[in-house]
């Protein structure tokens, strides 16, 4: 069975999409048709803007939105019996098997980057990869904490994701380091996404999600929220609301498409980050 992958945000790069646009009409069309929808030149940001611009958190969701979503739809044969997408690229993988339209997924991706970019600037937070360290050893630290500080992505085998406010973090990367953390990575960025910090977000992305419509998925996706595969509109709406504030269980959900029979995995967008995570969990599953 044949499973695709979409990527979140840190695999953005200057000129992504850029060999689509010249070599594929139809990618043509659907980067235009972007700038349109959005109201302004998203396509030169992402062809020949500088990094530090497609850094910020609002050019950086829309970019690789619109490249995963745009090469998915120009792909040979992409009749995918299982999707999923690692915290944004959920929504790109929504917009590539037709759950909402690549225009609406465009309207909900501008928003959400927006309204998170508003938070991080209100409320300083920060993320950290933890590695070599057990989930329990990491959730118990994090729960021990007298701050907001949480386990955000279960990436694969002892690489876990945490994140919180800024004292927080300091605290609990110091203890994980004191009782055997082989490595502690901080993010480059000024959010604390997938953690209680995002509530305000949530509540605003909720309006949002609520005016577009929906259609009921014509094969799984494996939703970050949950780790098990989702069908109907219903289910998919609410879990990627819930997203914003729960952590993303990757490992959890390549362990489940594999129990259930993919037998390949494909990652449509910039970089190949998932399929380097895939061999982890593959290897800790054999």
């Amino acid at each position: 069975m044949k499973a695709y992958l979409f990527p979140g945000q840190g695999s953005q790069f200057v000129g992504m999409g850029k060999n689509l646009y010249k070599n594929s009409h139809m990618a043509k069309k659907l980067f235009q048709l972007s700038d349109e929808v959005l109201g302004f030149r998203m396509t030169s940001i992402m062809f020949e803007g500088s990094i530090d611009i497609l850094k910020n958190t609002k050019y950086t969701q829309l970019s690789i939105y619109i490249y995963s979503v745009i090469l998915a739809k120009t792909l040979n044969n992409f009749e995918p019996d299982m999707v999923a997408g690692h915290s944004l690229g959920e929504l790109s993988a929504l917009a590539a098997i037709n759950v909402f339209s690549f225009e609406d997924g465009l309207i909900l991706v501008n928003q959400r980057a927006s309204i998170m970019q508003d938070i991080c600037e209100s409320i300083h937070g920060g993320m950290a990869v933890v590695f070599g360290l057990e989930d329990n050893i990491i959730e118990n630290i994090c729960k021990n904490d007298h701050g907001i500080i949480v386990p955000s992505n279960y990436n694969s085998p002892k690489q876990l994701v945490i994140s919180g406010e800024i004292q927080a973090l300091k605290r609990v990367c110091s203890d994980l380091k004191k009782i055997g953390a082989k490595k502690i990575l901080v993010l480059p960025v000024h959010g604390a996404f997938h953690s209680p910090i995002m509530k305000p977000v949530q509540k605003k992305f909720q309006k949002i999600v609520n005016q577009i419509f929906f259609q009921d998925s014509k094969c799984p996706i494996y939703q970050n929220v949950t780790a098990l595969p989702v069908t109907k509109s219903d289910d998919i709406k609410k879990n990627i609301v819930k997203q914003l504030t729960f952590p993303v269980r990757w490992k959890q959900s390549i362990k489940n498409m594999m129990n259930n029979g993919a037998s390949s995995f494909t990652e449509i967008g910039p970089g190949n980050v998932l399929l380097g995570l895939i061999k982890k969990i593959s290897r800790s599953s054999s």
